[in-house]
C-alpha cells in the first residue's frame, strides 16, 4: 500500500477538575468508547472528525478507491446532511442516501497496535466500505458501531479509503420504524456524532458494546452495601488477547477521588490464550464515601491499567458516582437512605437550530447545564439513547436519566423487528451502565401497543445485563401489557396513587405539560414561539407552572415527572416546530425557563449550575403589556415597587404542601401605560418609569431586579452563550452568539423589527446563510442569534453585527471578540486544499460601506433633542 503524508496534530490540554464554582470556565473531559484518556496508558485516541468528503444523494461506485471525489464538499463530523431553517418542520428535511469518503493514513505511532474506527452514531442505516470492499452494515441511528481496521489487514502507515453510505429514509424493518411524516421528531441524517480512531495494544480492555457479552465487555462498575459510613465498589474488567500467542497480564485498578488522590489500588493476573477474552472482578472498600446526588454530584475515578511487567499497555478512566437509589412503592423514591421527594425535570431531543442532530460535545454539555440551571433533577431521553457526552454531563451536573430504547408509536409484527429492539436495549445498557445518572431503563417502545411476551423479555434483558444490586429499574406505561404486574416503576399521572386500583409500584409521569385542543391542530397554551412576544410567552409560562404544580400532588407513591419538551424542535408530522420549550431552538430562554428555575431551593449551592436565591420579572412594561406583573422567585416573599418606590407591594411566595415549591407571585393592577406616560411625557421624567423587585428571605433582601421600558432602538449588543465552556478549535465545535437590539440604556427593545447581518474574522466561520434565514437573521423578541463554528486553529474570533438596512437613525453596529481553545486530542486526516466545509456568509468591504449619512452619538442626540422640541411645540400636549 502507498504511504502518504498524514496530518496528525497533537494538542495537549490541561483538564481542570470537574468541580468548581459555576462562574469558572471549564475544560470538559471527553470520553471515547466509555473511557476518558489515562495518560501513559498506551491507548491512543485520535479525533477522526475532520477531512471527510461529502455528497448528498446517491453516488454509484463511490465506494471505489479510485472514485473521483474532488468535487465533493469537505466536512467535519458531527455533520448533518443539510442545514435547515430553524422553522423547518413537516418533513422539509432531506431523506435519502448520503455519502462520506475519507482518505487517511494510519499514524506511524500506532505500529504494533490494534486500530479501530469508532462511530458514536450515524442516522438510519449505514454501509461501510474499506478500500473498496464492504466490511460492515449497521442498522439504527442512535447507538455506536466500530470498524476493526487491524482485523481487515490494515497496519500503521497504510493509506486507506473509508467510504460510508448513510440513509435516513423511512424503513419499517428497524427501530424506530415509523415514517417521518407521522413522527413527532425528525430523522435528521448524516454522521451526526463523533468519530474516533482508537489504537490499543493487542492485549487490551474490550469495548463494552462490541464485545457482545451479556453483562460483560469493557469495564463494568457496580456497588453494594452503600451507606454514609462505607460502600463496596466492584469493578469487572474484560480483557481480550488478539495476539496470535498466549499472554499473561496484570489488571491494575485504582480508585481515586475527584482530584486524583488514590484511595485504593488492587491488581490481579489474567492468563489468556491466543484470541481469548476473560473477565476479572475486583473489589474495593470505601470508607465514608461522598455520595452522589443531584445536589452534590461527586464523581470518583476508576483508573484501569493493563500491565505487562512494569509497562502499562492499555487503560482508561471511568468516572463513577456512589449512590443508593430505592423505589419503595407507597413510600416513594429514596436516595442514599433518605426520602428524596419529587423528581421533576424534562424530556430531551437532540435537535438544534440549523444543524439538526449534529451537536458537538460542548453543546451537549451546555444543554445539560441549561436543564440543571432550570432546576431539573431528572431527564428522560426522548426517544432514543443520547450522545455519550450528554450522559457524561448529566453525571457531572447531577441529573438522573431515564434511558429509552429507540421507538415511538410503532410496532412491526415481523419477529426481526422485536429482536432489533431488544438488541438496541442490550447495547444501550452496555454503553451507559456505569453512569451514576442512569436511574431507569425504558426498554419498551414509547406509546406503542406491543405484545406481552415482548414486554416481559424487555424487562428480563434489563436484569440479565445488570445482574447486581442497585441496578437501574425498568419503567413503562402502566396500561401496557405486563407492565403493572411486573415492571419496577410505572408511568402514570398525578392522582393515580389515590385510585382504588392503583399499582403497587412508584408512579412517574413521563410527559407533562401538554394541553392541545386536538392532536391535528395542536393549538395549545403551553406552546409559544419566542417570536410571538410577551403575552403568549407569559401564558405559556403560567400554563407550564400549573402543570409543574401537579407533579407535587402525591400520597408519596407518585414521585414526579418530566416536561414535554424543554427545547423547541423540528418534527415530521406537523408543519409547525414544537414550540413548547422553555428555550427556543437556539437555546434562548423564554419566560417559562424562569418559572422552572424558581423551583430550585434558595439555599442550594450547586458546584456547577446556577443556584441560590433568584427572582425574575416576567413583564416588559410596554404599551401592550398586561396590568398584572408576574414574578417568579424562590424567596420567602417579593417586594415590588414602581416609579422609584412611589408605590410598593409585598407578597409571599407561596410554599404550599402538595404543590410546587414556589408558586408564581402575581401583583395585580400594577402597570398602567397611561400612568407611566404621565411621568415620561407630561413630567418629562422617563427615568422614573421603572419596576424594582426584591427577593426577601428571613426579613433580608437577597436578590434584586430592576426593569424599565425599552425606549427607541439605538444600539446592537452582542453576547456569547458560553455556559462557562469555551469554543474548542477542532473544526466541529460551535457556539451561539446573540445580537440584541437595545435602547441607549441597554434595555432590550422587544418590539424591534430588524434583520441582523453577521460577519466573522479570525478562527471562526458562520453556519448558514440567507438561504435558510440564518444570515441575515430576523430579530425576534429583541434578539437574533448566529452560530459560529471553530476552525482547527485556536485563536481570536471577532464577530460583527449590523442591521440589514443601515441609516443615520438605525441601531448602531457592534462587535465582540473571543478566543477558541486548543483541542484535547490529536487529529487524523489528510491535508486538504480548499474549503473546510463550513458554509460562510461573508460580506466584502464594499458591501458594508454605505453612502448614507453617518452620525456620531453626540450629533444624533442633538438632532433627537431638536426633534423632541419641535414635536412638543407643534404637537398637542396631553
Amino acid at each position: 500500500m502507498n504511504k502518504r503524508q498524514t496530518f496528525v496534530i497533537s494538542l495537549l490540554v490541561w483538564l481542570l477538575p470537574t468541580f468548581g464554582q459555576a462562574t469558572e470556565t471549564l475544560r470538559l473531559e471527553t470520553s471515547v468508547a466509555g473511557f476518558i484518556q489515562l495518560p501513559g496508558s498506551g491507548r491512543q485516541v485520535y479525533n477522526f472528525n475532520p477531512g471527510w468528503r461529502y455528497l448528498k444523494g446517491d453516488a454509484p461506485g463511490a465506494e471505489a478507491v479510485g472514485y473521483d471525489d474532488r468535487s465533493w464538499q469537505v466536512v467535519s463530523t458531527p455533520h448533518t446532511v443539510e442545514l435547515m431553517p430553524a422553522e423547518a418542520s413537516g418533513c422539509r428535511n432531506y431523506q435519502g442516501p448520503a455519502w462520506y469518503r475519507k482518505h487517511f493514513v494510519v499514524p506511524a505511532q500506532a505500529k504494533g497496535q490494534h486500530v479501530s474506527i469508532h462511530f458514536e452514531a450515524a442516522m438510519g442505516k449505514q454501509m461501510i466500505y474499506l478500500n473498496g470492499k464492504v466490511v460492515k452494515e449497521h442498522l439504527g441511528g442512535y447507538l455506536p458501531f466500530t470498524l476493526d481496521l487491524t482485523a481487515n489487514g490494515i497496519q500503521a502507515g497504510d493509506s486507506c479509503l473509508l467510504a460510508v453510505m448513510t440513509d435516513n429514509s423511512d424503513d419499517k424493518s428497524y427501530p424506530p420504524g415509523k415514517r417521518q411524516y407521522t413522527l413527532d421528531f425528525a430523522y435528521h441524517g448524516g454522521i451526526y456524532r463523533d468519530v474516533w480512531m482508537i489504537a490499543k495494544a493487542p492485549v487490551a480492555i474490550t469495548d463494552a458494546v462490541e464485545s457482545a457479552t451479556v453483562a460483560g465487555g469493557g469495564v463494568f462498575v457496580h456497588f453494594d452495601q452503600i451507606s454514609e459510613k462505607s460502600a463496596q465498589v466492584y469493578v469487572n474488567t474484560e480483557v481480550e488477547n488478539s495476539d496470535n500467542r498466549a499472554q499473561t497480564v496484570v489488571v491494575e485498578t485504582s480508585l481515586t477521588d475527584a482530584f486524583g488522590k488514590t484511595i485504593k489500588r488492587v491488581s490481579g493476573k489474567l492468563a489468556l490464550k491466543a484470541g481469548e477474552k476473560k473477565k476479572i472482578m475486583q473489589q474495593i472498600a470505601v470508607n465514608s464515601p461522598t455520595l452522589w446526588s443531584p445536589e452534590n454530584p461527586y464523581l470518583y475515578r476508576v483508573q484501569s491499567r493493563i500491565k505487562k511487567g512494569n509497562q502499562t499497555i492499555d487503560g482508561g478512566v471511568t468516572r463513577i458516582g456512589i449512590r443508593k437509589a430505592e423505589f419503595r412503592g407507597k413510600d416513594g423514591f429514596w436516595l442514599n437512605g433518605k426520602p428524596y421527594g419529587q423528581l421533576v425535570g424534562a424530556n430531551r431531543h437532540q435537535d438544534f437550530a440549523y444543524v439538526g442532530n449534529a451537536l458537538p460535545n460542548s453543546q451537549q454539555w451546555r444543554d445539560a447545564k441549561r436543564l440543571r440551571d432550570a432546576g431539573c433533577t431528572i431527564i428522560r431521553v426522548a426517544h432514543y439513547p443520547q450522545d455519550p457526552s450528554f450522559m457524561d454531563a448529566c453525571d457531572e451536573l447531577g441529573m438522573f436519566v431515564i434511558v429509552a430504547t429507540p421507538g415511538w408509536q410503532y410496532w412491526n409484527k415481523d419477529p426481526k423487528f422485536g429482536e432489533l429492539v431488544h438488541l438496541n436495549t442490550r447495547e444501550m445498557i452496555r454503553r451507559d451502565r456505569n453512569h451514576p445518572s442512569v436511574l431507569m431503563w425504558e426498554p419498551i417502545l414509547n406509546e406503542t401497543r406491543y405484545p406481552l411476551d415482548f414486554a416481559l423479555k424487555a424487562l428480563e434483558i434489563t436484569k440479565e445485563e445488570f445482574p447486581y444490586p442497585g441496578r437501574p429499574v425498568a419503567a413503562a406505561d402502566v396500561h401496557s401489557d405486563g407492565v403493572k404486574e411486573n415492571y419496577d416503576v410505572v408511568y402514570g399521572w398525578p392522582g393515580d396513587d389515590e385510585k382504588a386500583d392503583k399499582p403497587e409500584q412508584c408512579i412517574f409521569t413521563r410527559e407533562f405539560g401538554e394541553n392541545v385542543d386536538d392532536w391535528y391542530a395542536h393549538n395549545n397554551n403551553n406552546r409559544a414561539s419566542r417570536s410571538w412576544g410577551e403575552r403568549p410567552l407569559l401564558v405559556q409560562a403560567l400554563s407550564l407552572s400549573k402543570s409543574y404544580d401537579e407533579m407535587y400532588r402525591t400520597t408519596g407513591q407518585f414521585i414526579g415527572g418530566t416536561q414535554w419538551h424543554p427545547f423547541d424542535h423540528q418534527r415530521g408530522y406537523h408543519p409547525d416546530p414544537y414550540w413548547g420549550g422553555i428555550f427556543d431552538a437556539f437555546r434562548q430562554k423564554k419566560y417559562a425557563y424562569y418559572a422552572f428555575r424558581s423551583q430550585s431551593p434558595a439555599n442550594l449551592k450547586h458546584p456547577l449550575a446556577e443556584s441560590g436565591p433568584m427572582l425574575y420579572i416576567a413583564h416588559e412594561m410596554s404599551q401592550f403589556s398586561d396590568r398584572d406583573v408576574v414574578v417568579f422567585s424562590n424567596c420567602d416573599s417579593v417586594r415590588l415597587s414602581i416609579y422609584d418606590g412611589t408605590k410598593t407591594w409585598t407578597k409571599p411566595v407561596v410554599h404550599a404542601k402538595g404543590h410546587q415549591p414556589n408558586a408564581p407571585v402575581v401583583f395585580e393592577n400594577v402597570w398602567d401605560f397611561w400612568e407611566a406616560r404621565g411621568y415620561s411625557y407630561t413630567q418629562r421624567n422617563w427615568q422614573k418609569v421603572n419596576i424594582v423587585a426584591e427577593g426577601i428571605i428571613n426579613g433580608k433582601v437577597v436578590c434584586t431586579e430592576r426593569r424599565m421600558p425599552s425606549r427607541r432602538s439605538t444600539k446592537l449588543r452582542l453576547s456569547v452563550d458560553r455556559e462557562n465552556v469555551n469554543l474548542v478549535a477542532d473544526g466541529s465545535d460551535f457556539i451561539v452568539v446573540v445580537a440584541e437590539v437595545t435602547d441607549d440604556n441597554g434595555n432590550v427593545r422587544r418590539l424591534a423589527k430588524e434583520s441582523i447581518v453577521f460577519t466573522v474574522e479570525g478562527e471562526g466561520r458562520i453556519i448558514g446563510d440567507a438561504s435558510i434565514s440564518a444570515n441575515p437573521r430576523a430579530v425576534e423578541f429583541g434578539s437574533a442569534p448566529v452560530l459560529i463554528r471553530s476552525t482547527r486553529q485556536a485563536g481570536k474570533i471577532k464577530v460583527k453585527a449590523h442591521v440589514l438596512f443601515e441609516g443615520a437613525q438605525a441601531p448602531t453596529a457592534t462587535e465582540i471578540e473571543f478566543e477558541s481553545v486548543p483541542a484535547e486530542l490529536p487529529f487524523c486526516y489528510e491535508v486538504e486544499e480548499g474549503t473546510d466545509g463550513v458554509i460562510n456568509t461573508h460580506r466584502t468591504a464594499s458591501d458594508t460601506e454605505s453612502s448614507k449619512v453617518k452620525l456620531t452619538e453626540e450629533e444624533r442626540r442633538k438632532l433627537l433633542d431638536e426633534v423632541e422640541r419641535q414635536q412638543t411645540e407643534f404637537g398637542i400636549e396631553k
